[in-house]
């Protein structure tokens, strides 16, 4: 059964989900920094992650739960992050961030697929140019050989519409499903780090803001966040971090998107602003 669990604190949601983005778009970088495989950079920022995040159930004392919602939770954080650990590094962070920015689009299919709910015109639209800037990325993907960093990243975008509905089922739990899917990251992909040989003073440094940070600290105010806000509102409200993860990447490690790239980046933003728009007027005129 489908449910909506949020709560009347709009503006409180909106300050959490910012917040999130901000945690988030240190992640481009900081994985350009990290000269390791990236299913090891997975696999550690997520057991630092799962430390921050358990101190934090642990403060709040909340009671983890388990179910096949919670499991189904837990595969899409676990998906989400490696799927763009390995994109990201396959791909510019610009491509993998936008790719993985299409998580309203997806959230629209699956409330068709899943639940019946038939998108109206504006989602139609927005579906439509999404789509359309995608493959603005697939064709500078085949002419430069990166299409399959960009596969990756747009697969990631649809394990990140799971996560955002996270909130949003009868026996869904966030945080446990947070937990479970920083923790089998963790356990399964922290042992890759042995066959790594940097291990200096700022590779370290990064690894520990990655999990500390744009991992834990990110997701305590995620699953705060959705808990306010509605699936695809919260999706929208994270547009900061496709804007500024390759900003921080071109100033700090140099790296550009192509003009296709660029175009596709615009198009794919411009669908989403266009879809959280049009449902904000037609709220109101409700």
């Amino acid at each position: 059964m489908f449910v909506m669990k949020h709560t009347e604190k709009p503006l409180f949601g909106t300050a959490m989900m910012l917040a999130a983005s901000l945690c988030f778009s240190t992640g481009g970088l900081l994985m350009k920094l990290i000269p390791w495989n990236p299913l090891a950079i997975n696999g550690a920022r997520n057991l630092v992650a799962c430390l921050v995040f358990g101190i934090y159930l642990r403060v709040i004392r909340h009671k983890l739960k388990w179910n096949r919602t919670v499991l189904v939770g837990a595969l899409s954080l676990a998906g989400v992050t490696t799927l763009f650990s390995i994109a990201n590094k396959l791909t510019t962070a610009g491509n993998t961030i936008i790719l993985q920015y299409t998580a309203p689009i997806w959230i629209v299919i699956m409330m068709y697929l899943f639940f019946g709910e038939k998108p109206d015109r504006t989602s139609l639209i927005s579906i439509l140019v999404v789509f359309a800037g995608i493959l603005c990325f697939f064709f500078e993907g085949v002419s430069t050989g990166k299409w399959l960093g960009d596969l990756l990243a747009l697969l990631s975008g649809i394990f990140y519409a799971g996560v955002f509905m996270l909130n949003s089922f009868e026996k869904g739990d966030a945080l446990s499903s947070v937990l479970f899917g920083q923790l089998a990251c963790g356990i399964f992909l922290s042992p890759l780090v042995l066959k790594e040989t940097d291990f200096s003073a700022p590779v370290l440094l990064y690894v520990f803001l990655l999990g500390a940070v744009q991992v834990g600290l990110a997701y305590i105010f995620f699953t705060t966040g959705t808990r306010y806000t509605d699936p695809v509102t919260a999706s929208i409200i994270n547009a900061m971090e496709p804007i500024l993860n390759p900003i921080l990447v071109a100033v700090f490690y140099g790296e550009m998107l192509g003009k296709m790239s660029m175009a596709g980046a615009g198009i794919v933003i411009c669908g989403i602003l266009y879809y959280n728009l049009k449902k904000i007027y037609s709220q109101r005129i409700t």
